[in-house]
């Protein structure tokens, strides 16, 4: 094992914001992270992969996944190892990311296992088609403790290559499919920590998110908003980019509020309206129809899943490959209650686009009227 005293390749950049190695984070939370998300699908519905890598320094660990829904079944590859000292190699067993230019172009790779021949792989170039885009610097706390404190981007694309699984292989172009992907940094839980008295006697009564970006033909729009229990607004933006090389800056759309249209009998989306604001005060409707969704915690490791969560330890060189049914309550679990993304087609203007329309809502709500755990869309 290389000793700790001697610099690591990433130290040869001019990168460093604290005097220190880049071996190491510059705070000693066990929960320190550095992760993205990629999301991949087309147009009709048929596919939605979901894929990601991430580093937990402060735990010694570096994990991947992927998963694919196509109909009713998931299929998804999980890895997991110890970190190393090279932080510019990524990759984890079968899955890898290679930045081929930064903010621009990203190759994403699932290695075929030879002995499941149906089962999940792909080779895909992620090409930027709008400059990345801030998200709100993002902070919560557990009772005095700030126990998340998150710095992220969102950007959108257009994806090519191949995807299989089940025997089938699709060809991912750009004019049929659409990619996003979100990068994040500090710190935010992961399990294995005792929560203490602040957690135990101040459990939430809710939680209710929307992260949604859009890609259209010539504009990409991002709306993130996060509620309380009774609707006060603790996370909110809605931002507007214009494509890579127009030179355009940035636009607001105001004060974003989404109404969304629930599935009887839970609190699934199936639409949406997100009204915002132009620079005009003029007020804009998307409109937003879901096509099929993910749930985050069932395969991708995303809590409350029960068999992996990222940044745990599961020892040097582990990976696992499953496969979901679901329409099976027995495969779901609690894990298909947590947070979704679902693939969606957008209407502004009458101009069609697509996106990710992720969402969450547990506990009471207020504006939506539920008024704790257990209530459900009628």
């Amino acid at each position: 094992m290389p000793s700790p005293q001697r610099p690591v390749p990433l130290d040869e950049y001019p990168v460093h914001q604290v005097p220190l190695s880049m071996r190491y984070v510059a705070t000693g939370d066990r929960n320190a992270y550095d992760r993205c998300i990629f999301h991949v699908f087309d147009h009709e519905g048929r596919a939605l992969l979901v894929t990601g890598l991430g580093v937990y320094p402060n735990t010694g660990v570096i994990d991947a996944y992927a998963t694919l829904r196509t109909g009713d079944r998931l299929y998804a590859v999980r890895a997991s190892d110890a970190l190393g000292e090279d932080r510019m190699r990524l990759r984890v067993g079968p899955l890898r990311i290679e930045v081929r230019k930064p903010l621009s172009t990203l190759r994403l790779v699932c290695e075929a296992d030879p002995d499941d021949p149906g089962g999940l792989s792909f080779d895909l170039t992620w090409q930027a088609e709008f400059p990345a885009v801030w998200e709100p610097h993002h902070t919560a706390r557990t009772g005095d403790r700030l126990t998340l404190e998150g710095r992220r981007f969102v950007q959108a694309g257009a994806p090519t290559g191949t995807l299989r699984a089940a025997g089938v292989e699709h060809t991912v172009n750009g004019s049929g499919w659409t990619a996003t992907r979100d990068r994040s940094w500090g710190v935010r839980p992961i399990p294995g920590e005792q929560p203490g008295r602040a957690a135990d006697e101040q459990r939430t009564e809710g939680f209710h998110w929307v992260w949604c970006p859009i890609r259209f033909r010539d504009r990409f729009v991002m709306v993130l908003l996060q509620e309380e229990p009774d609707g006060y607004r603790t996370l909110g933006d809605a931002v507007l980019a214009h494509p890579v090389g127009s030179e355009r800056p940035d636009e607001q759309l105001g004060w974003p509020y989404v109404d969304i249209d629930y599935i009887p009998g839970g609190r699934s989306p199936r639409a949406a309206v997100l009204h915002l604001t132009d620079s005009a005060r003029k007020p804009l409707e998307i409109q937003a129809r879901m096509l099929t969704g993910s749930p985050l915690a069932v395969g991708a490791g995303y809590p409350p899943a029960a068999d992996w969560q990222h940044g745990t330890w599961q020892g040097r060189g582990w990976s696992d490959r499953r496969r979901y049914d679901l329409t099976d309550p027995a495969d779901l679990g609690p894990a298909g209650y947590g947070v979704t993304d679902h693939a969606a087609r957008f209407v502004l203007d009458g101009e069609v686009g697509h996106g990710i329309f992720e969402h969450g809502s547990f506990g009471r709500h207020d504006p939506s009227g539920f008024t704790g755990f257990d209530p459900v869309a009628r």
